[in-house]
């Protein structure tokens, strides 16, 4: 998209043509019967425009409750932040007292939007397309008046001593899409948020969940966030943004917060499962923190490299899921598709850890028969070294 179509979106006919499109059920079936229409009313760039406004905005409705009045591109929505989760983030920079913030790579403004709620925000971006809609989006918000956008490239700009604190939200994905897992291919790297830190200190860092923990800098804390049990992202936080713990997980929308601080002194050593099984969130796991909420719940891992955790009693976590556990052996095919026959047993579900196993190909193999109510969950895994199935029959 260029900048001459979204002005054509922002005017008074574009408007029109949103309106009209946007209801429309856009289904890869009818996606060409509404782009022919389109192009045979518009401009092919302005058809182009309309269209894929109109299919971002409805996929946008899951991170932004204002999605149908914002404008996006997909690459820049696809790595936007959840409108939850920027909120969480602006949190703790209203905590801080921040008034004047810089989000450097700002996007189409997802985070702006959080972060204008309270302070100034300068949104520094190369692309003016995207710039240009991030300053619609904050608008569409009712922060317009906070937010002041400056085209510029981080790696010529000097840094901005005029602001207090700054949001670093470095591009994780070349130019064909494939995602960078190192800080060192981050666009801009770390080394750059490095020389701006000398100037501001108190910094920022979104970064990719699937970082790799040997590249973590020492001296910032490292928050790992879910979102409705689904890993979002982390963030590096520097300055007096660090609260002295290593690493976080947080849990959203509630804000449940497990930390290193709730690590037991000496490592819990794993046992066989036990009557309840549970599933710790994607953000424990990755923070490392699987051990502090085993010393929660009084509970053991069934391997010490698995991150399943087992104990006698149930008890209520927003960390993990708990299932019901009623058997566990190791895996043979023939063994299990006979346990379950034995049982009558018409539907799985297939969870795994530590297993090359396939699901999907596993579920065609143990040729179910029973009633589809009839439910259980296996979880491929290893206990105590050995390549092993838990059978659980409910979860709580």
């Amino acid at each position: 998209m260029t900048l001459d179509d979204l002005a054509f979106l922002l005017s008074a006919a574009g408007q029109r043509w949103l309106a009209d499109v946007g209801p429309m059920e856009i289904t890869p079936q009818t996606h060409l019967q509404i782009a022919s229409w389109l192009r045979q009313k518009l401009p092919q760039t302005q058809a182009q425009a309309v269209l894929e406004t109109a299919v971002l905005r409805q996929h946008a409705t899951a991170k932004f409750s204002r999605a149908g009045e914002m404008y996006f591109v997909r690459a820049a929505l696809e790595q936007a932040s959840a409108e939850g989760v920027a909120q969480h983030r602006t949190r703790r920079f209203a905590a801080l007292g921040c008034t004047h913030i810089a989000d450097l790579g700002c996007g189409i403004g997802g985070d702006a939007i959080a972060l204008a709620s309270q302070a100034e925000v300068t949104g520094v971006e190369w692309d003016p397309v995207r710039l240009a809609m991030a300053q619609e989006n904050v608008r569409v918000y009712g922060f317009a008046e906070r937010f002041h956008p400056l085209q510029a490239d981080l790696h010529s700009l000097r840094p901005l001593a005029q602001v207090d604190a700054l949001f670093f939200d470095p591009a994780r994905r070349d130019e064909r899409g494939r995602r960078f897992f190192s800080l060192a291919e981050y666009q801009p790297p770390l080394s750059l948020v490095d020389e701006w830190r000398r100037v501001v200190a108190d910094t920022a860092v979104k970064i990719s969940p699937g970082v790799n923990y040997a590249e973590l800098p020492s001296e910032a804390e490292v928050e790992f966030v879910s979102l409705d049990g689904e890993m979002k992202e982390g963030v590096l936080w520097y300055g007096r943004f660090h609260s002295g713990v290593a690493r976080r997980a947080t849990l959203l929308p509630h804000g449940h917060t497990l930390t290193t601080a709730d690590l037991p002194p000496a490592p819990i050593p794993s046992a066989a499962p036990q009557a309840y099984l549970y599933e710790p969130d994607g953000a424990v796991i990755r923070a490392h923190l699987v051990q502090a909420l085993a010393a929660q719940l009084g509970a053991s891992q069934v391997d010490e490299e698995i991150a399943y955790l087992s104990g006698e009693t149930a008890v209520a976590t927003p960390f993990a899921r708990c299932f019901v556990v009623a058997d566990y052996f190791p895996f043979q095919l023939k063994q299990l598709r006979h346990y379950l026959r034995e049982r009558q047993v018409g539907s799985v579900t297939i969870k795994k850890r530590g297993s090359p196993l396939e699901p999907d190909k596993l579920q065609r193999q143990l040729r179910l028969s029973g009633p589809p109510e009839n439910h259980r969950f296996l979880f491929l895994t290893h206990v105590l070294g050995e390549p092993s199935v838990i059978v659980a029959t409910a979860v709580l």
